[in-house]
């Protein structure tokens, strides 16, 4: 256990342990393992959907989500264990390089996150845009370019590939005419050549390997903290080398150092968004990765899709939600009459968990905690979503399998820690740029492209007429 850093706040780690052992005795034991743990055999036979639902792309060592039993691992580690006893640095080495680091290891990757968060030039960059009329996700993916400006020589001219190093423009290497046999590997394949970099260059790095995962890890932080200033005409704070990953962000954001239970309960909400399978946003990362493109533009990609709102900015519409009920007094009828009207009530049913959702298990005792600041309209906040959960779980779980899920109570956690609700999406992106970066860095290992197909249902042989006889 970190005993320095949660000696200060070990009220949080037995409030997350008597979470876990409620949802133990909800859940029971789960004897029964998943078939994993071995490589699969190419084709895998499954049952396809629209949006590749229920398609297996790839195997992976990082993130297991049993939807079932509403269990998550990352690594093997249950979520539970991390979260009580585990830092946000522990956990992005964890996801990284696949086991927990030693004293040793763990000093040295603190390290190079508190050298990588200062990031003078890509901040310069940013503040000449007006970030303050921008969208924050729209300012964060630039940040990461930016990023990838002062961090690499990707875009210089003597780092310019050579065509010879690609044998095919674009690996299709079935028909599109032929059944698909899901080969082990690529016909195509790409050669690889060392780059000869030019030494006054020897402090960059080539955007496809750790210290890249290292810099964005670091970087995210700092670049979502500059948002929240220039979005309010201020200007962004320099990061602390004393701090905390957590303590850090929270410092940048809010101008001032946090307290232990503050710095603690924006740390657990770190670990709990920091992976989560193949969603919308790590799918995309991995597939531009795999194009042979670098890992900035990879994780700008992976923002780019958590702005969708099917995908981010869900705990941001809970607190409007919440607003809208407007007391505990309300939620019965509000509820009654959203189900009529057949209306999802933000926050409920999952497209994995068929339970409750563990991070949610977390972040509801979390968001209700006593020793974190709370202002009277805060516990108004608090109350109306604990009797709003009952309402709709009363009405929705035994039938329909629909509980909170983690956007249920984020929103709630990072209104009590002073986060405006405009930078909430940006922060799930500080969070998940770790699982982000382990999964493509793991993808990378054994790439190939991903070149899924459509089914065609157009016309077949059209007759083509002049403009003036059609």
């Amino acid at each position: 256990m970190n005993s320095d850093r949660h000696q200060d706040s070990t009220e949080i780690t037995e409030l997350i342990l008597k979470a876990a052992e409620n949802a133990r005795a909800e859940i029971g034991v789960v004897t029964k393992q998943p078939t994993t743990g071995k490589a699969a055999k190419w084709p895998i036979d499954c049952n396809i959907g629209p949006g590749l639902e229920g398609a297996i792309a790839c195997e992976s060592k990082v993130g297991y989500v049993n939807g079932t039993d509403g269990l998550l691992s990352y690594r093997g580690y249950d979520i539970f264990e991390l979260c009580a006893y585990s830092t946000y640095e522990e956990v992005s080495f964890l996801l990284l390089h696949g086991h927990l680091p030693n004293s040793t290891e763990l000093k040295e990757f603190e390290q190079k996150l508190v050298n990588y968060r200062h990031m003078n030039k890509t901040l310069r960059l940013l503040m000449s845009f007006p970030v303050e009329e921008m969208n924050a996700m729209a300012a964060l993916r630039m940040g990461t370019i930016f990023m990838r400006q002062e961090f690499t020589d990707i875009d210089r001219e003597q780092a310019k590939p050579d065509l010879s190093d690609a044998i095919s423009a674009d690996e299709d290497s079935i028909g599109m005419e032929t059944k698909p046999s899901g080969e082990q590997r690529a016909i195509y394949e790409f050669k690889k050549k060392k780059k000869r970099r030019k030494k006054k260059d020897s402090d960059l790095d080539d955007a496809s390997g750790l210290e890249a995962c290292y810099h964005l890890i670091a970087g995210v932080p700092t670049i979502t903290a500059a948002i929240t200033r220039l979005r309010h005409g201020l200007m962004p704070f320099e990061p602390s080398n004393e701090l905390s990953h957590a303590a850090n962000l929270f410092y940048m954001m809010n101008g001032r150092r946090p307290t232990a239970i503050e710095e603690r309960v924006l740390d657990v909400a770190l670990i709990l968004h920091a992976d989560h399978g193949m969603n919308a946003s790590t799918f995309a990362s991995m597939v531009v990765a795999s194009t042979m493109s670098d890992i900035y533009f990879s994780v700008g990609s992976g923002i780019a899709a958590l702005n969708g709102p099917l995908h981010g900015g869900a705990n941001e519409r809970v607190l409007h939600t919440l607003r809208e009920v407007g007391s505990p007094d309300n939620a019965e009828a509000w509820v009654k009459k959203s189900l009529a009207e057949k209306k999802k009530v933000p926050g409920f049913g999952h497209r994995v968990y068929k339970t409750y959702d563990p991070r949610a298990r977390i972040l509801g005792p979390l968001a209700k905690f006593r020793c974190l600041g709370c202002k009277a309209d805060i516990q108004n906040l608090i109350s109306t979503a604990e009797q709003l959960e009952q309402e709709v779980v009363g009405s929705l779980a035994q039938e329909k399998k629909i509980f909170p899920n983690v956007d249920y109570y984020s929103g709630v956690v990072y209104t009590r820690l002073g986060i405006d609700p405009s930078m909430f999406t940006p922060l799930f992106a500080v969070s998940r740029v770790a699982g982000w970066t382990a999964r493509v860095l793991e993808y990378m290992h054994n790439n190939r492209i991903f070149r899924p197909r459509a089914l065609y249902t157009g016309k077949f042989n059209q007759v083509f007429k002049q403009v003036d006889e059609r």
